[in-house]
């Protein structure tokens, strides 16, 4: 029996066309939540909706959906697919645009092969998945499924001192519907990996069954400015030089360990900020990731009690803010195996794989069966215009949603 495919060209072309949307003056890819930009990129994505035949509805957070009617039983709960359109700063073109507009594409080819799905089908955008200009990331599916009230999103204040409200009503994306209005019987969420395992491995498609625990900390430590010249090595109280000692800390730390731990510092900042001062202040971040909730409680432990020595050694105050905390999720084995069946239909070699990143997926499994699929990156680039998927391996994954929704529907 000749396999459904989903159409490639529009696919691809939905996905060069939004690329272009949201690019500065230096040709940089720069679509961050609720920016002029996102709305461009949003209106594009509300048109291409509405051109599939979908309803087009934008909740108060601003997350956006396309909703499919077309069901035997058109009042069950639907299934529902996507992910999200906003971008870092000099962003590549795929992370989680493909998800959101493979999940269009899918829909819209069930349409036109006149195949009526026995629930009802949505494809949603979510806001502000990557936290670049608000903070948490995930906030708007964070928001949907009722892990933040909607007032402290629409609240929640940006790097550039904007309100997440205000700025959503500015761009005519703050909705009417409540976050959660529709709960889904699945979804499925499609994502280039953004790292290195499948191009590795030589496989074409990962079945993602967990997804890594996150735990984001902001650290603070004051210690004396003084000159850099005449202040003795022993009698310094140095803000800077501990802070050095973290970084070593985790590093050496994590890197011993026979264990999945990632450990990040991203940003690091001094006070004054000057070549010839000893920092006074500094401030830095620190992001700890496992898929094993035990674990990564170990690593937050230990991490605190080196900062309680370093206090005392170094002769600094520290405190620690926390910025986001995420446990470790296991997604649902049913869609997982749904995923790798489809996969081996098509002759495609796959794995199942942990999701080292953050996805709306590890939200909406609070409240309904979730699952993710991964096709391959490019060197395991992403959060770069390097970010590469070929177009071979884009289409399969689609092709591989478009069954695996099939079969959601069918079972």
């Amino acid at each position: 029996m000749t396999q459904r495919s989903i159409n490639a060209d529009r696919l691809l072309g939905h996905l060069n066309a939004l690329g272009q949307i949201g690019r500065d003056e230096a040709g940089r890819l720069v679509r961050l939540a609720a920016s002029d930009a996102d709305r461009a990129g949003r209106d594009a994505v509300a048109s291409w909706m509405r051109d599939a035949g979908l309803q087009v509805v934008v909740d108060r957070v601003g997350n956006l959906f396309g909703l499919s009617h077309d069901a035997a039983e058109p009042g069950a709960a639907p299934i529902m697919l996507g992910s999200h359109i906003d971008s870092v700063i000099d962003a590549g073109i795929y992370d989680g645009c493909y998800g959101v507009l493979a999940g269009l594409e899918v829909i819209q080819t069930l349409r036109e092969l006149g195949i009526t799905p026995a629930r009802p089908l949505a494809v949603a955008a979510f806001t502000n998945e990557e936290g670049v200009r608000y903070a948490p990331d995930m906030l708007g599916s964070l928001a949907y499924v009722g892990g933040l009230s909607v007032d402290d999103a629409l609240a929640t204040i940006g790097t550039d001192g904007s309100v997440l409200g205000a700025e959503l009503q500015r761009i005519g994306y703050a909705g009417t519907a409540e976050p959660g209005f529709l709960r889904p019987h699945a979804y499925v969420e499609l994502h280039i990996e953004q790292g290195p395992v499948l191009e590795r491995e030589g496989l074409r498609l990962g079945a993602v069954e967990n997804l890594q625990g996150i735990s984001w900390q902001r650290v603070t430590i004051d210690g004396v400015a003084n000159h850099a010249g005449t202040t003795p090595m022993s009698m310094r109280h140095d803000a800077g030089q501990a802070a050095a000692r973290v970084i070593t800390f985790l590093r050496d730390r994590v890197a011993g360990a026979n264990a999945p731990t990632v450990a990040t510092v991203g940003c690091l900042s001094f006070e004054p900020n000057a070549i010839n001062v000893i920092p006074s202040r500094a401030t830095f971040t620190v992001d700890l990731r496992d898929p094993d909730e035990t674990r990564l409680l170990a690593e937050e432990a230990a991490l605190a009690r080196y900062l309680e020595e370093l206090a005392i050694a170094e002769e600094v105050t520290i405190s620690v803010e926390r910025l986001a905390r995420f446990q470790p999720v296991t997604f649902d084995a049913g869609i997982v195996a749904l995923i790798e069946a489809a996969a081996a239909a098509r002759g495609l070699r796959s794995r199942r794989m942990t999701s080292g990143a953050g996805h709306d997926a590890q939200m909406l499994a609070r409240i309904c069966p979730a699952a993710m699929i991964f096709v391959p990156s490019i060197g395991g680039i992403s959060h770069n215009p390097r970010e590469h998927t070929p177009d071979a391996d884009l289409v399969a994954g689609a092709n591989v949603l478009l069954d695996t929704v099939s079969r959601l529907c069918a079972g």
